[in-house]
């Protein structure tokens, strides 16, 4: 995949702006489909999913804000307009940092997001999907979500969906007696298994797979592992079931609990495990995500002069990753000046050797002194003009960049000025006017002599 720098355009349908119906209907694709199909657009450069239980979410890197648009809209256009957030290139930024903190999510500073956040990252990159600009955005995101979770008390007490859903069930029925059942043996369900073993007197874990339901099971003292085949026997037995499968479609209806007595479902999967029909039946009460904001409430109550802190360093590290995107532009361009100074340098020393040599033949040593010379006068007169190119960089001045370019590449056009004045300036990418070796040529230049 070729890969330069451009802007950043993402989506999120998530619980904030998003019914539970409406974030399923985003994620009726895999995050996988979902890069693939971004991948097929020629704009797009770069793509990255991230699909949890209350959100689905997508960003791309093109030349221009119109490109990442229509790219997207292609993912989203069977989700109702008011439901999906656009996010711009510094938005986009901020948001996967707030995302990657657990900000965004139902419980406030939860563990679980920032995992979910890596795999999207390296699932996207084994895909050949990330480039340079969603690099450093991913890696930045991990980064201070890590930085938050170790330097705040952003994660203190409920901090995951699994523990809110055993919080929530303790709250309606007396846990010490009652059995219990987790269906789904992934990291959710792991979750809500370790700490349903705290609190319940029986532990039955039912999964697809019967040995990845054993291995949580073995981690459990007085735990039992089944199958999907054995719920509606075990549904029967259950006083509370918490479901958190990754099944596409549900895997527990009204036909499933024609034995049970008194139970209580808590369903926090996406897509919904537990089908609503499930509320006909009088002795069944049924929770889903929406369900959990009494207690994700407490949290953050509890959690807001930590969540402050967390904002704080999230303004702190956006402003320093897009001042290092600043840079590099700026460096692009200095590389062009470097690289057309060294070509007419080239040029003249050789027409100067072959006019010295006809008067008589030069040492190596006197050639190495006029190439020397020649190395000099280009370093001291672009010396200024790269701090004015890297100053200009950091004020979005870019018109002072376009007349750059105008003058040391030729093959700028009109359409790369007009871009580079589009909605974000500081980003947009001039066109590239050499290969990618070519590309890391220029930057040798630019770091060889840009600083004098």
């Amino acid at each position: 995949m070729t890969v330069g720098y451009g802007i950043i355009s993402g989506f999120s349908v998530a619980h904030g702006h998003a019914d539970l119906d409406t974030i399923e209907l985003a994620c009726t694709t895999r995050d996988t489909s979902v890069v693939e199909s971004l991948l097929e657009h020629a704009s797009v450069t770069e793509a990255v999913c991230l699909q949890t239980c209350n959100r689905s979410e997508a960003y791309v890197v093109t030349e221009s804000p119109k490109d990442g648009h229509d790219a997207l809209s292609s993912v989203v256009r069977d989700v109702p307009s008011d439901a999906v957030r656009e996010l711009g290139h510094e938005e986009s930024l901020r948001h996967l940092m707030r995302v990657s903190c657990g900000l965004e999510s139902i419980v406030l500073g939860e563990d679980q997001i920032l995992g979910q956040l890596r795999e999207a990252y390296l699932s996207a990159r084994s895909m050949d999907a990330i480039g340079p600009m969603l690099e450093e955005a991913l890696t930045k995101a991990l980064h201070v979500g890590e930085r938050a979770r170790t330097e705040t008390e952003i994660n203190e007490g409920v901090v995951s969906l699994g523990s809110a859903a055993v919080r929530l069930a303790a709250r309606d029925i007396d846990l010490d007696d009652a059995s219990a059942l987790v269906v789904g043996a992934g990291e959710m369900g792991t979750i809500a298994a370790s700490s349903l073993a705290a609190e319940a007197d029986q532990l039955v874990i039912a999964n697809r797979t019967i040995p990845h339901a054993e291995h949580i099971a073995g981690t459990i003292d007085g735990a039992e592992a089944i199958g999907l085949e054995a719920l509606p026997s075990a549904l029967a037995e259950s006083d509370v079931v918490v479901s958190a499968t990754g099944s596409d479609s549900t895997v527990i209806d009204s036909s499933m609990l024609e034995e049970a007595s008194t139970t209580l479902l808590i369903d926090i999967a996406q897509p919904r495990d537990i089908a609503s029909d499930v509320d006909s039946i009088p002795s069944i009460t049924r929770h889903d995500l929406a369900s959990l904001e009494s207690i994700t409430d407490e949290t953050t109550a509890n959690r807001r002069a930590a969540a402050e802190e967390v904002e704080a360093m999230i303004d702190e590290e956006t402003e320093r990753l897009l001042t290092q995107y600043k840079r590099k532009r700026a460096d692009e361009v200095i590389a062009v000046m470097y690289e057309a100074a060294e070509s007419v340098k080239q040029r003249e020393l050789s027409t100067a050797f072959s006019q010295l040599e006809a008067t008589g033949e030069l040492s190596p040593e006197q050639q190495e002194i006029v190439g020397s010379l020649a190395d000099a006068i280009v370093g001291q007169l672009l010396s200024a003009p790269t701090k004015s190119l890297r100053d200009a960089a950091e004020r979005d001045d870019w018109s002072t960049i376009n007349t750059a370019l105008q003058l040391f590449n030729p093959r700028f056009d009109e359409r790369d000025q007009t871009q580079s004045q589009s909605q974000f300036p500081s980003l947009s990418r001039p066109q590239r006017a050499h290969s990618q070796e070519s590309g890391t040529q220029k930057q040798e230049l630019v770091d060889q002599q840009g600083d004098d």
